[in-house]
C-alpha cells in the first residue's frame, strides 16, 4: 500500500440526546476523521477524541497536532506492507493513542479493501452476528432511569449499562432490580470513586451487577486490586488499561476480571488484538465499550468484537440510537434479538455517506510527503 495522500477532517456532528457521565454531558461530538488514500482506494479512519481532556489527555487539536507533526511523517511516501507496521512505527511516539489509532485505523480499513475481504475476517474474527449493550447517560431521577431500561429492554439489549456518580449510585442502581428482577445490569463509574467508598462497593455487592467499571482513579491498577479482593462483583478496567503491558500488569495484580477494550484509547487494532489475546490465555473475558462514534468508528468495533474472546455485549448500539443521519450507508442496525450483523464487504464494510460527510465537515486538510516537507 504506497501512501499517496492523508485527508484530515475536522467533524461536528449533534447527538439526539445529551449523554451524562462523571465528567460531565455532552451534547455534540466534535472528532476527526482521516482518510488514507492509496491507488484507487481510500480507507477511512475515526479519531474518537472528545473536545476536551476529561476522559482522556486528548482533544480534537492535540490529536490533530500529532496527526499532522509526528504520525504522517512516518507514512506518507511509504510503500506499507500490513497495519502492523504502523503499531510499531508509532510506538515511540508515547501514548496519544486516539491520534495513533485515526491513522492505523485507515490503514486497516485500505488494507482489508486491497485483500478484498472484510475486516473483521482479515483480523481473524469469527462471528457473523454480535450481541449489543447499551450505555444509559446518569438520570436526573430514578424514575427517568426506570423508564429508560424499560425501553430499552422492549428494544432488544442485552446489556444494560449504567452511568453512576456519588449521590447518584446504589439507590438507582437498587429500583432497577426492584422493578426488573434479574437482567444483565453492570454500573460505570468513570473513576468517581476511591478506597473511601470500600463499604458502598460492598454494600452494592448484593445487587448482582455484571461489573463495576472503571470505579477508581483513571491511572490506577494497586487500588483496584484492594477493592476486588474485598468485593465478589467483578471489577471492570477501562481508562487504566492503555497497552497490552497495562493489562498483563492489572491481570498478574488481580486488579481487575474482565477488561473493556476500546479502539482507540489502547491506539489501534493491533493492540486491541494483542489485548485480546493476552486475556483470553488468562480467561478474561472482554467486552468492546464505546465512544459515541460515529459509523465509521462504529464498524471498527463491530468488527473487533467479531474476536471470539469478546464473550459479554458490548457498547455499538445501533447508529440511530445517537444520530439523526449517521456517516455511513446502510447505518448501523440491531435486529430484535439484541444481534448486529458483522458486514461481509471488503474493509469496514460500509460504504461512506459522501453527502452526510461533507455535511458534518467542519475543516479539511490535504497532506502529501511534498506538502509536509514544504510545510516545514
Amino acid at each position: 500500500m504506497l501512501i499517496e495522500k492523508v485527508v484530515v477532517r475536522k467533524m461536528k456532528m449533534d447527538l439526539k440526546f445529551p449523554f451524562q457521565t462523571s465528567f460531565g454531558t455532552e451534547q455534540e461530538r466534535l472528532f476527526l476523521i482521516t482518510e488514507i488514500h492509496s491507488g484507487n482506494q481510500i480507507g477511512y479512519g475515526e479519531c474518537v477524541v472528545s473536545s476536551n481532556p476529561y476522559y482522556s489527555e486528548e482533544t480534537v487539536s492535540t490529536a490533530f497536532s500529532i496527526i499532522k507533526e509526528f504520525l504522517l511523517p512516518l507514512i506518507l511516501g511509504k510503500d506499507i506492507q500490513h497495519p502492523d507496521e504502523a503499531n510499531k512505527m508509532f510506538s515511540r511516539i508515547r501514548r496519544n493513542n486516539m491520534a495513533k489509532s485515526a491513522i492505523e485505523g485507515a490503514l486497516w480499513d485500505l488494507y482489508a479493501k486491497t485483500q478484498h475481504k472484510p475486516l473483521a475476517e482479515v483480523i481473524g474474527g469469527q462471528k457473523s452476528e454480535i450481541t449489543v449493550g447499551v450505555s444509559i447517560g446518569i438520570q436526573e431521577t430514578k424514575e427517568d432511569l426506570l423508564e429508560k431500561v424499560e425501553e430499552l429492554l422492549k428494544q432488544g439489549f442485552k446489556k444494560i449499562k449504567i452511568k453512576i456518580k456519588p449521590g447518584k449510585d446504589i439507590e438507582y442502581l437498587r429500583s432497577v432490580r426492584e422493578k426488573f428482577g434479574d437482567i444483565p445490569v453492570m454500573a460505570d463509574a468513570n473513576s468517581a470513586y476511591t478506597l473511601d467508598d470500600l463499604e458502598l462497593f460492598k454494600e452494592m455487592d448484593s445487587l448482582n451487577l455484571m461489573m463495576f467499571e472503571q470505579p477508581l482513579a483513571h491511572d490506577d491498577i494497586i487500588d483496584h486490586s484492594i477493592l476486588q479482593n474485598a468485593v465478589q462483583t467483578p471489577i471492570c478496567l477501562d481508562e487504566s488499561i492503555h497497552s497490552v503491558e497495562d493489562a498483563r500488569k492489572a491481570i498478574e495484580l488481580g486488579s481487575c476480571k474482565i477488561i473493556n477494550i476500546k479502539i482507540g484509547r489502547v491506539g489501534g487494532i493491533s493492540e486491541a488484538i494483542k489485548i485480546h489475546n493476552l486475556c483470553q490465555e488468562n480467561n478474561i473475558p472482554v467486552w468492546c465499550g464505546g465512544m459515541l462514534e460515529s459509523g465509521i468508528g462504529r464498524a471498527f468495533n463491530v468488527a473487533i468484537t467479531s474476536l471470539p474472546n469478546f464473550t459479554i455485549p458490548g457498547d455499538t448500539a445501533p447508529s440511530a440510537r445517537y444520530w439523526v443521519k449517521d456517516i455511513i450507508k446502510p447505518e448501523v442496525t440491531m435486529d430484535a434479538e439484541g444481534h448486529i450483523q458483522v458486514p461481509t464487504t471488503p474493509g469496514i464494510g460500509y460504504e461512506v455517506d459522501q453527502e452526510a460527510l461533507d455535511q458534518y465537515t467542519l475543516e479539511i486538510f490535504e497532506f502529501t510527503k511534498e506538502s509536509l516537507l514544504l510545510s516545514n
